[in-house]
């Protein structure tokens, strides 16, 4: 039995301005090639499936289009609910997408109903999943009032382990009637979508955890063969452990997951258990960086970035200013070192280095010895604003301050 263990897609995410449309069809379209070339039988995404609860109708459209193509290659397909995920959204087609050989799990409810049995390709039954979504307070848990944030903290994790060790409980229990069926005996494994201790994080992940439970120890999780993962968006093991992984997002979902190699998880199980994890690399489907240092340091890296490009696109860019922050005419400066190369700059950030020099000269300053152009460009300066935006402002700000002045006595 091989399965693709993916999960934190975001479909419908809204970037700084841009949408990922583009590249979550191109993920598509390399997906089902990894599908058929790896002989794939059955797709586990752990949870984030959608960026929001309330998709717009495009990720809706991108997301039937994933489970069609994923029936029609004669693939199964699990989708756990996240914390991004409406419970609502995900269960309100999932009878219809039952009849296509997906299976969705988007709440938490009795442990028998979380066990579902994967087919391999053909129909054979091939692995039990003890499909554990994203788990919310009230799902498992009752608030006592006079608790402090440490016994609340104590109280939510006995709440997640017994319930996962309810379910699994409930996969054993399945897995013994099947061998008695089948005359072998199938793998079991556990999803979960939730951060665990020791797991490396990074901005893009919304720092909700598990009520107040801020990381799930990893030997709390029940002795099942494979332990799939999602949530946080970088790929790793679990305390250096081979079975409980992380895949990642498959795309960077922030400039922070600019550097990152993208994965998703070839996992191949036997009667005995796991047999190979295998991580195969995502091509990147729109180029981001990151680049920082003064203006000088600056230009080479915007045109060594640039020189990255994929065709037809354009680098999404942030760029973070050292030495030379202090400059009001910054993203000025910032866009001629980007012009006539095929790169945008979403985001310029400022290091403030020199704060507290600048500080000291400014103590002194009084209004009546600035401008309202000094004013404003201090306070414009003060932003962390894609160039464009900055430009029209000033342009607005001058408009504004012509008009008046024109209309003054």
């Amino acid at each position: 039995m091989r399965i693709l263990h993916t999960s934190d897609w975001h479909l419908g995410q809204h970037f700084m301005g841009k949408s990922r449309q583009a590249e979550h069809q191109a993920l598509i379209d390399w997906l089902l090639l990894q599908v058929d070339a790896h002989a794939v039988d059955a797709v586990l995404m752990a949870g984030d499936v959608f960026d929001t609860g309330a998709p717009p109708s495009y990720a809706r459209a991108l997301y039937s289009q994933l489970v069609v193509r994923l029936h029609s290659a004669g693939v199964a397909l699990l989708l756990l609910a996240g914390n991004h995920d409406s419970v609502a959204t995900l269960g309100e087609s999932s009878a219809l997408l039952a009849r296509l050989s997906a299976t969705v799990v988007a709440d938490v409810v009795e442990p028998a109903s979380h066990i579902v049995v994967l087919p391999r390709r053909g129909g054979e039954a091939g692995c039990i999943v003890c499909a554990v979504p994203f788990i919310r307070p009230r799902d498992v848990l009752q608030s006592q009032a006079g608790q402090s944030a440490e016994e609340k903290q104590q109280s939510m994790q006995a709440a997640i382990q017994a319930y996962y060790q309810s379910v699994y409980e409930a996969g054993r229990a399945r897995q013994t009637e099947l061998a008695q069926q089948l005359g072998r005996q199938l793998p079991l494994l556990a999803t979960g979508h939730l951060t665990t201790v020791g797991a490396s994080s990074n901005e893009s992940v919304r720092e909700i955890y598990v009520g107040s439970l801020e990381a799930y120890p990893t030997a709390a999780f029940p002795p099942v063969d494979y332990i799939a993962l999602g949530h946080i968006h970088k790929p790793q093991k679990v305390g250096g452990l081979e079975h409980i992984r992380y895949c990642g997002s498959p795309i960077p979902l922030g400039f922070d997951e600019a550097r990152q190699q993208k994965e998703v998880l070839l996992v191949d199980l036997a009667a005995e258990g796991l047999g190979a994890v295998t991580a195969i690399a995502v091509p990147r489907f729109q180029q981001m960086v990151s680049v920082s240092g003064n203006l000088q340091e600056l230009a080479t890296a915007i045109s060594a970035a640039a020189a990255e490009a994929l065709p037809a696109q354009t680098v999404w860019m942030e760029v973070t200013v050292a030495e030379d922050d202090y400059l009001a005419d910054l993203p000025a400066r910032i866009e001629a070192l980007t012009q006539g190369l095929p790169v945008e700059v979403l985001r310029v950030r400022r290091v403030r280095g020199t704060a507290a020099a600048s500080l000291a000269a400014e103590q002194s300053e009084t209004l009546d010895e600035l401008s309202p152009d000094d004013v404003f460009a201090r306070r414009l300066a003060q932003e962390e604003l894609a160039p464009e935006l900055q430009r029209e402002l000033r342009q607005r700000y001058r408009a504004v301050v012509t008009g008046l002045t024109e209309g003054a006595p």
